[in-house]
């Protein structure tokens, strides 16, 4: 079904796996392209309550294969804007909507679009050997795939500034340090703890944690009054779910929820 990537789908997890190991699974238009169907297909399922996103080999993902005919340089000039536009803007787009929990498993190095793809995920879990690299300016470009949105939003303007101009490698360590990621953990770990979080996600109330995600994520826009407002219409909402119901039964009865994401 897919060349340049894999999707596993398992008791409600699906595992994305970008799968160029031998160009540090940097996307091409192909890759591109399947990662759009393999959401397409994920988002579609019911079954799945939660996304992990992880890359084959060393590498989680060294951003755009600059090899790819569709970016290479020579010859004619090639309108960057358009491959931002018509295959980075709608992945990131896509991972912060989709209504689910997306984790992201960086198990080597996110460079460039890799590591704000990375960053645009729900959670991220890093391997301690993992580097996180905003190397666009060793191009003379700038950091696409929302890092110039993301970036001072989690580490503040002049940790921002410094990562982006210098384009100096950020340890996973220090990454979780800054508050860049969730988790740093050994490289031995990362596929237990990963598969531990995408477990509980997958058995966890899904329509709550998607509101959860939604409200976070667009509290940037919002004024704490309108905020308010929203937090109550979605409370609201919750307040009439199966989850909340059997949330509050199992907590009287002390014993696990079943939730179910309805």
């Amino acid at each position: 079904m897919f060349e340049t990537i894999k999707l596993d789908v398992a008791d409600g997890v699906a595992r994305l796996t970008l799968n160029r190991p031998d160009r540090l699974n940097s996307f091409t238009v192909a890759m591109h392209a399947e990662v759009a169907r393999a959401i397409d297909r994920i988002d579609d399922d019911h079954n799945v309550r939660t996304l992990v996103l992880t890359g084959a080999g060393r590498g989680f993902c060294a951003g755009q294969d600059l090899g790819d005919r569709a970016v290479a340089p020579g010859g004619e000039p090639v309108d960057l804007g358009e491959s931002v536009e018509l295959y980075y803007a709608p992945l990131i787009r896509r991972l912060t909507r989709l209504r689910m929990p997306v984790i992201a498993a960086v198990n080597g190095v996110a460079a460039g679009a890799g590591a704000n793809i990375a960053l645009a995920c729900d959670i991220v879990i890093a391997a301690r050997s993992a580097k996180f690299i905003q190397s666009f300016a060793n191009i003379g470009l700038i950091p696409d795939s929302g890092g110039t949105w993301i970036l001072p939003r989690l580490v503040g303007q002049a940790r921002a500034l410094g990562l982006a101009l210098t384009g100096e490698p950020l340890s996973a360590e220090k990454a979780q340090e800054w508050g860049l990621i969730w988790r740093c953990v050994d490289d031995e770990a990362l596929d237990a703890e990963v598969a531990g979080l995408a477990t509980r996600f997958a058995k966890g109330p899904t329509r709550g944690l998607a509101r959860t995600k939604s409200l976070i994520r667009s509290s940037w826009l919002h004024s704490l009054d309108a905020e308010l407002d929203l937090e109550r219409d979605v409370m609201r909402e919750l307040g009439f779910s199966h989850d909340y119901q059997e949330g509050v039964a199992a907590f009287t009865a002390k014993r696990p929820p079943n939730f179910t994401g309805r």
